[in-house]
């Protein structure tokens, strides 16, 4: 139970509605007692009547009086039992979109690592299939738990009461079927754990495999895709079934046992009616709806059991990602506005996925409004240089200034508004383009939207689709080609008017004609901005007030075009062999 403390601070939270509720399920359990003594007195009436104790217009009078109290009783038993449910499984609602917002939140600041680490389908099945299982926890078992008590603490005491022996004989089979449900309900769990873990192994290889529909069309996959799916689909069943068949015997179990106590009932009950133990034989009635009444609850102990234990199971697999500390911590609540100049002074950065040592000792100054350009081999290190300004990682050693501050000190959510970023692999959300442009912007007016697109010279291509702006992307943009989708990020990026821009290689999907349209609408709209070209192409990086060359993490050149291009070096080799290209 340990796991599912962490549940208790929500408990807290909506004790009382929880209270509430408690106490209707109390009183609709009490309603509900009145009902089986009123059909004893209804048969004892029949009886006196039988036997000429009472005439016939006093037998009618009392049939109809404890008819009248029967229904009034089970309506307000029904109506209460409705409430109780409005209270307690609410609040199991309550509690499973407090959780979902947590952990959600909780994945938000996590780090980049995390996500390497983790698979999307693992990540959505916490979210989801296990946060459903603690949710039965917290509404179905509290609700039945505290229904099942409060029938025991009444009903049992009642039983004995009014016939001690019968009671004794009526009870007996309940804790053997509570113990066979408990066992079944332990096998249960253990069966549910592993469809658990098998969704969300399934949801995984599904999920990959609709994301990269592409690539298996490609190459031919779909046999073998067809072939793996068929598999998992085999074990999927396989797994299901044999849960299935355990679960199966679940209610012919509690059948038997309802079967075997009335017979006691009955037996038992005829025979004390006979010897003239009991004076009626409408306690027999009586006792047969107690009976039938016990049996759920009765039964509910084991069932309970196995939705706490699955409950726990999923709270640690929450718990487990929940206790997952941000490497990426915001400490400073401060709201100092972000200039644009930038830092770097001996900074080292390894990958802890892969142990691969990105940047070594670099040290570089962009001052604000400077335009600079960083090219360098693939594995240089220069998408790197531009996700610790953004703060996705922190540095291994060193240290990065913004505005002369040490990059910690600032308060992350400021930093990152500051930025406008256009990553390598341009991700766009399965929403409108309009929508997607507004992404950093959400107030943004029609015309701001439609001046960025042109700006970002991607608006005659939205144009020509059908709905224009309104037109729906798939998963990950992939309605737009390549280069459209670069276009789109870039517009987005120009629309949020940042301090600074990240551009991660954005115009290699472009030609070199757009590329050229682009840059220029950049370098106006980029005026006084501090704007960063991460590229393999010289020419997007010529017209910058700096170009960076890095080599193995390392800065090996750092000056304007014309000054790298009047040196021996990598520069100025790069220039020459895509200057030969574009003559070929």
């Amino acid at each position: 139970m340990k796991e599912l403390k962490h549940l208790n601070k929500y408990f807290k939270k909506y004790w009382l509605k929880l209270l509430i509720g408690v106490i209707i399920t109390i009183i609709a359990r009490i309603f509900s007692l009145v009902m089986p003594s009123y059909v004893k007195k209804s048969i004892e009436v029949i009886e006196n009547y039988s036997s000429s104790k009472i005439v016939e217009s006093t037998a009618r009078e009392l049939l109809l009086e404890y008819i009248l109290i029967i229904l009034a009783t089970a309506l307000l038993s029904g109506l209460f039992t409705f409430l109780m449910r409005q209270t307690i499984i609410n609040v199991s609602r309550y509690i499973e979109y407090d959780l979902k917002n947590e952990v959600f939140d909780h994945y938000q600041f996590l780090n980049l690592n995390f996500y390497k680490k983790n698979r999307t389908g693992d990540l959505m099945s916490r979210i989801s299939e296990d946060i459903n299982q603690v949710r039965m926890y917290a509404g179905p078992a509290i609700m039945y738990g505290m229904n099942a008590l409060t029938l025991f603490a009444c009903l049992i005491p009642l039983m004995f009461i009014k016939a001690p022996t019968l009671a004794f004989y009526t009870i007996v089979p309940f804790p053997l079927l509570s113990f066979l449900i408990y066992k079944i309900s332990k096998i249960i769990h253990k069966r549910s754990t592993k469809v658990q873990e098998f969704l969300a192994k399934l949801s995984t290889y599904t999920q990959e495999s609709f994301s990269g529909v592409a690539v298996i069309k490609a190459y031919g996959l779909e046999p073998k895709i067809h072939t793996e799916i068929e598999d998992l689909a085999t074990e999927g069943k396989d797994k299901s079934v044999n849960l299935a068949k355990v679960d199966s015997w679940f209610f012919p179990l509690m059948l038997l046992m309802i079967g075997v106590s009335n017979i006691f009932v009955i037996y038992i009950g005829g025979k004390q009616y006979i010897d003239g133990e009991i004076e009626s034989i409408g306690i027999i009635a009586e006792f047969i709806l107690y009976v039938n009444m016990l049996t759920w609850p009765v039964a509910i102990v084991g069932w309970l059991t196995s939705i706490v234990q699955r409950a726990e199971a999923s709270q640690k697999r929450i718990n487990e990602f929940l206790k997952e500390e941000p490497q990426i911590k915001n400490e400073v609540q401060g709201n100092t506005p972000v200039q644009g100049k930038i830092e770097f002074k001996d900074v080292s950065f390894t990958y802890e996925d892969t142990n691969i040592t990105a940047l070594r000792n670099l040290s570089l100054t962009i001052n604000k409004g400077e335009t600079v350009a960083i090219l360098g081999k693939t594995g240089s290190g220069k998408s790197t240089l531009l996700e610790l300004i953004a703060r996705l990682y922190d540095v291994s050693s060193g240290s990065i200034l913004i505005d002369d501050v040490p990059i910690q000190e600032l308060n992350l959510f400021n930093l990152r508004s500051a930025i406008g970023t256009v990553p390598q692999d341009a991700f766009l959300f399965s929403d409108t383009i309009g929508n997607n442009i507004k992404f950093g912007k959400d107030h943004a007016t029609d015309e701001e939207v439609i001046q960025m697109a042109k700006n970002a010279v991607v608006h005659e291509n939205i144009m020509g689709f059908t709905k224009q702006y309104e037109t729906v992307l798939g998963e990950r943009g992939i309605t737009l080609s390549g280069g459209q989708k670069q276009r789109v990020s870039i517009a987005r990026a120009l629309l949020k008017d940042p301090e600074i821009y990240l551009f991660d290689d954005c115009l290699s999907a472009v030609d070199t004609e757009t590329e050229e349209e682009i840059l220029n609408n950049l370098k106006q709209a980029s005026e006084n901005r501090t704007t960063l070209i991460v590229s393999h192409r010289v020419s997007s990086a010529k017209n910058a007030d700096t170009i960076f060359v890095l080599e193995d993490g390392q800065l090996i050149q750092q000056g304007t075009h014309d000054e790298l291009n009047a040196v021996e070096g990598y520069y100025k080799e790069l220039y020459q062999n895509q200057l030969s290209e574009k003559e070929n």
